[in-house]
């Protein structure tokens, strides 16, 4: 009857030759290599030999982290007026003609009465209850983060090509559809930091 072996396993005579070669000093790792004739200190290239370093322009590109509080926000201004056919040409097909959802998640739907905040404490809140849908009104903590993440990663067939005042207003639209701000309130580096999310104090910040 013939050897059964496995795919991406050593058979036992070619196990014991690789063991018997690493014991004799044949193999050696990058690092013990670097450190044969050293004193320890691992030493690195100074470049690999491809690649090129980064320009400041590229640099600049992807340094448009925006924080809780505000920091980093760019100029410019938006309107739920002014975000709603930006909504409607780049993210209705995937969230829904109203925010209600579709192939991707639900933006719409936050009531104090149905769907009150419960940020990350969702199954706590629950309990044995029916579900509720998440949305932005009540799970996102800050509405600074939201204008973030959107100029990053949406829409998702074109990350990073909207312009900061498109971001402004389709925040500005989102937030006006869940009732947190009024409908004419224009979202700017000033106005947003100061609107209060609902579910901001659930959340607990990890210092890691």
């Amino acid at each position: 009857m013939g050897r059964v072996t496995y795919r991406g396993m050593l058979s036992a005579p070619l196990l014991a030759a690789v063991l018997a070669l690493a014991g004799a000093g044949l193999f050696t790792t990058p690092a013990a290599a670097q450190n044969a004739g050293g004193d320890g200190a691992e030493t690195m290239p100074e470049s690999f030999g491809f690649g090129r370093a980064a320009t400041a322009e590229e640099i600049a590109a992807w340094d448009i982290d925006v924080m809780p509080d505000g920091t980093g926000l760019p100029e410019g201004e938006g309107t739920a007026a002014s975000g709603a056919p930006i909504y409607a040409r780049q993210c209705a097909v995937c969230h829904g003609q109203s925010g209600e959802g579709g192939i991707a998640d639900r933006l719409v739907g936050y009531t104090p009465e149905t769907t009150p905040p419960f940020g990350p404490r969702y199954e706590e809140w629950r309990g044995d209850g029916p579900d509720v849908p998440y949305s932005v009104g009540n799970y996102w903590p800050y509405a600074t983060t939201l204008f973030d993440y959107i100029r990053r990663a949406m829409p998702s067939n074109a990350p990073g090509t909207l312009e900061a005042d498109q971001v402004y207003g389709l925040v500005a639209w989102i937030l006006a559809e869940n009732g947190l701000i009024g409908a004419d309130d224009a979202m700017n580096a000033t106005t947003l930091p100061a609107v209060e999310m609902p579910a901001r104090d659930i959340f607990v910040p990890q210092e890691r």
